[in-house]
Order: structure tokens, then C-alpha cells, then sequence
């Protein structure tokens, strides 16, 4: 039901005919930059995905000046 040996030699003999020899070797360089292109990049795309799921983002703790003084005020009143 599938493809077999017979129609892909037919079907490459008839791309080569069709794109010749230099235009074929281009083509399939390029069609393989992009597969590697592809896989890495969802190779990246799982790393990235392990890592967020492993590594919950915390947020920063900000304090603004009012309450860090009255903060630090309030630590020297306890104190003395």
C-alpha cells in the first residue's frame, strides 16, 4: 500500500531530470539545515519546558523607603 522501491526510483529519476544534478545537491542541504534547525529548536523548546516546570518563578520582595525607616525605627524602639 505504501511506497516502494520501484515509484521512489521513479519519482527521483524524474526530480533529477526536472531540477538536475547541482540544483538537487542545494536542495537537499538546505531541506537538512532545516530538519537539524527544527529538531533543535524543540529540543531547546522540551529543556525550557522541564525547567519551568521544575523551577516555579518567585517573585522579588521590594521595599520602599517608608517602610524600610519606619521599619528599622520601630526594630531600635523594641531594643532600647
Amino acid at each position: 500500500m505504501g511506497i516502494g522501491m520501484r515509484e521512489l526510483l521513479v519519482i527521483l529519476v524524474v526530480a533529477l531530470l526536472v531540477f538536475g544534478t547541482k540544483k538537487l545537491k542545494t536542495i537537499g542541504s538546505d531541506l537538512g539545515g532545516a530538519v537539524r534547525g527544527f529538531k533543535k529548536a524543540m529540543e531547546d523548546g522540551e529543556n525550557e519546558t522541564t525547567v519551568a516546570r521544575s523551577d516555579p518563578p518567585t517573585s522579588p520582595k521590594i521595599a520602599d523607603a517608608s517602610t524600610a525607616s519606619t521599619a528599622s525605627e520601630a526594630k531600635k524602639e523594641t531594643i532600647a
